[in-house]
């Protein structure tokens, strides 16, 4: 078990939809909070409310940005001290059919939503490790990187790769007592279509297509029926506090992922 209370959790994506979240889950549960985003009124939105419940620090932060993640991360532990909780949630939604992918976007999708996981793993996890003191690290990825069928392409890779990251840790950091977590939401009620086409590479070329802008509406829509990104945020409080390496928001792909296990299965060779 990760204990949470006393601690400072650094949470990227921190001012908006699962990541306030798990602020606020977190911050109920004892901790400090140092909070990135690129959203700046955001972060005053979420330090106005959190603040009166415990420390909070917030910066605006690129998490593909090396440099000025290392000078966060150090402005962070300079005011709250040693980080030993970090959450990898910022992401973007959406990408392109993949004939319609370009470097520009693979490097942006990937960027963000993996190069960003491996940022914040390579700044932190070192330290948290030298200090001996545990800790727990938890990945923000997606039921589209257990199946397939959903997401797309770009965000399929991304995601997938956090999922195979965050089991490789978990299996290497278990006996230095670090936990990892990696969460795998479904449809969760957030504005990240929203926040993610304001950020997207396409909009500084040419608008998007009619029948793109028509999915992503579609795509809104089944988001806003989702659960609540405060329920998410207690479900990954339980999974630091019971150190569980998975975390599911609901049972959207139990059948694609049983299909999956079943076609894997299949395809072995005969046993000798």
């Amino acid at each position: 078990m990760t204990d949470i209370a006393n601690r400072t959790a650094f949470i990227t994506g921190g001012a908006n939809g699962i990541g306030l979240g798990i602020a606020r889950s977190l911050a109920g549960a004892g901790a400090k909070l140092a909070l990135v985003d690129l959203d700046s009124d955001a972060l005053d939105r979420a330090k106005a409310e959190l603040g009166k419940v415990t420390e909070v620090f917030t910066a605006v932060l690129d998490v593909r940005d090396r440099d000025a993640y290392a000078r966060v991360a150090g402005d962070v532990e300079a005011q709250l001290g040693p980080v030993s909780i970090l959450v990898n949630n910022a992401g973007v939604a959406g990408g392109a059919p993949a004939p319609k992918l370009t470097y520009e976007l693979w490097d942006w999708g990937i960027g963000i939503n993996l190069d960003g996981v491996i940022n914040g793993i390579q700044t932190f996890l070192p330290g948290m490790a030298a200090r001996g003191d545990g800790g727990h690290i938890v990945n923000t990825a997606s039921g589209a990187g257990l199946v397939a069928r959903t997401g797309g392409v770009l965000y399929c890779t991304a995601k997938f790769a956090v999922v195979g990251m965050s089991e490789a840790l978990g299996a290497e950091l278990e006996p230095q007592g670090i936990g990892v977590t990696v969460l795998c939401p479904g449809p969760v009620a957030t504005d990240i279509i929203d926040r993610t086409l304001a950020i997207h590479p396409a909009k500084t070329v040419k608008p998007m297509a009619p029948e793109v802008l028509a999915r992503l509406e579609e795509k809104k829509k089944y988001l806003a029926g989702g659960v609540s990104p405060d329920a998410v945020g207690v479900m990954v409080r339980d999974a630091i506090l019971g150190n569980r390496l998975y975390v599911h928001t609901d049972r959207t792909v139990i059948g694609m992922i049983e299909e999956r296990s079943k076609a894997l299965l299949e395809a072995m060779p005969p046993a000798a």
